[in-house]
């Protein structure tokens, strides 16, 4: 996989895909050099923030606020943007062939393409009014399909499946949420934690089937969806289906040429594919296994943002190995945040761990640990400061210095009731012999008066 190296001023830089890994990659390359630079897009005119899809949905944000850059920021920094689709590659000449009939020319091409939602040839599946949610066009057609519907199912027990359903519940259409799986998202959390967020789904009046599986969805007269019908033989009538089972690799684009591929397009560490000056980066790269095992994806927004900054790194000649570091991610299940760092198992055992939820079943933290060293956080409905529970893991701290330090990971806005010390409290009362005092905050957050520090140390909910 050993790529051409050139003087990167001279080169053209082709990138299909306007994502974040893409757009990142443009950013550095520009940084670093005066090659001419091109992406290639056909799902919008300029690169906008993909999360924030539900957002506009929901009426919080319109689609102009959605983008990082004002429109006049691709000029200015010499990227070219061709709104088109790429049909096939041939990397013997080293030319595109657009949908357009156009030939394009590149030097060094970088394939971006992202995911696609999971299909699994459900009979209905096409139906007009049944769609995953992912690309711009995607919101498009679900404004169409539910305006003025009564009743939605969702398919799949997912981050996207919970935004979808969130969003209908925003427009009160009542939502089914079918998830075949015994408890929401158990494949990544704990079962505390997928118990706490089944309990806050149907506290806003979801319909959450669990162990539940879509057999087919059900067509009316004119083709559009008015029904689906689980493995139960359970019909549940409905206007609109979202599937969101998941996404895989979008790798249309190698079909027909040499471009190695197996759940995604196969990379090593340096983005290299096994062909000469392409490269792959973002949710469509496959990094290839070194003990045969299944290659690693990873599909989530701040490494496609990381695979932009290094590929451009090799393709200017800093050819370094990538290193993804402390895994970490965040998200939101309705008015609930999520933060995860390191290592947290959802078959972790109570033995690994140290976990405390509030009485009111809204928040919580998990700490997990191997042979005493803390290898993981868990918060839901509390913020921990990133920086220092990756610091924290990489220094391979024990349980007892993290409990003694936890007040410093706190990261809630002023005046917000803390509650490291109950989760020590918890630690002190199964391990006396192990007791442990938490080490006053100074200098971080200063104590105003008496009655701020009355508050901050003697919250009781």
């Amino acid at each position: 996989m050993t790529q051409t190296r050139r003087d990167p001023d001279t080169l053209h830089v082709v990138i299909i895909g306007n994502g974040v890994a893409g757009v990142t990659a443009a950013r550095h390359i520009r940084k670093g050099s005066a090659a001419a630079i091109t992406i290639i897009s056909s799902e919008s005119d300029y690169f906008y923030s993909r999360t924030a899809l539900m957002y506009i949905y929901m009426g919080h944000m319109t689609f102009e606020q959605t983008k990082p850059y004002e429109d006049r920021f691709w000029e200015k920094n010499r990227i070219d943007l061709l709104r088109d689709h790429v049909t096939h590659i041939d990397a013997d000449a080293k030319q595109l062939r657009l949908a357009s009939g156009d030939s394009f020319g590149y030097d060094v091409l970088i394939l971006a393409t992202g995911s696609q939602p999971n299909k699994f040839g459900w009979p209905g599946q096409d139906l007009h009014g049944v769609q995953g949610l992912y690309s711009l066009q995607d919101l498009q057609r679900m404004e169409q399909y539910t305006r003025n519907i009564g009743e939605a199912v969702v398919v799949g027990g997912g981050l996207i499946g919970i935004e979808m359903a969130e969003m209908m519940h925003s427009r009160r259409i009542d939502v089914t949420f079918l998830v075949r799986e015994e408890s929401y998202w158990n494949n990544v959390l704990p079962p505390d934690e997928s118990a706490m967020i089944n309990r806050h789904i149907l506290s806003h009046d979801i319909r959450l089937h669990l162990s539940t599986e879509l057999e087919e969805i059900l067509p009316d007269s004119r083709g559009r969806v008015r029904a689906v019908k689980t493995k139960t033989g359970e019909e549940i009538p409905c206007a609109f289906v979202g599937l969101t089972a998941g996404v895989h690799p979008n790798i249309g684009v190698c079909e027909g040429s040499p471009v190695t591929t197996g759940r995604g397009i196969l990379i090593n560490r340096y983005f290299e594919t096994n062909i000469p000056d392409i490269y792959a980066i973002g949710d469509c790269a496959e990094f290839i296994s070194e003990n045969g095992t299944r290659g690693r994806i990873e599909q989530l927004w701040y490494t496609a943002r990381m695979h932009g900054e290094s590929v451009a790194g090799v393709i200017l000649g800093r050819r370094a190995e990538y290193d993804r570091g402390i895994l970490f991610n965040s998200a939101k299940f309705f008015d609930l945040e999520y933060q995860t760092y390191g290592d947290v198992p959802s078959d972790v055992r109570d033995e690994d761990s140290l976990y405390w939820e509030h009485p009111d079943g809204t928040r919580c933290i998990r700490i997990v640990m191997r042979d005493g060293v803390v290898t993981g956080f868990n918060l839901i409905g509390m913020r921990y400061r990133h920086q220092v529970c990756e610091r924290w893991i990489h220094e391979e701290r024990p349980l007892t210095y993290v409990l003694e330090h936890l007040g410093e990971a706190n990261f809630d806005p002023e005046f917000s009731h803390q509650f490291e010390d109950r989760l020590i409290g918890q630690w002190n009362e199964r391990h006396p012999d192990q007791a442990v005092h938490r080490v006053r905050r100074r200098g971080l957050r200063r104590l105003g008066t008496s009655a701020y520090r009355h508050i901050r140390e003697n919250a009781t909910s």
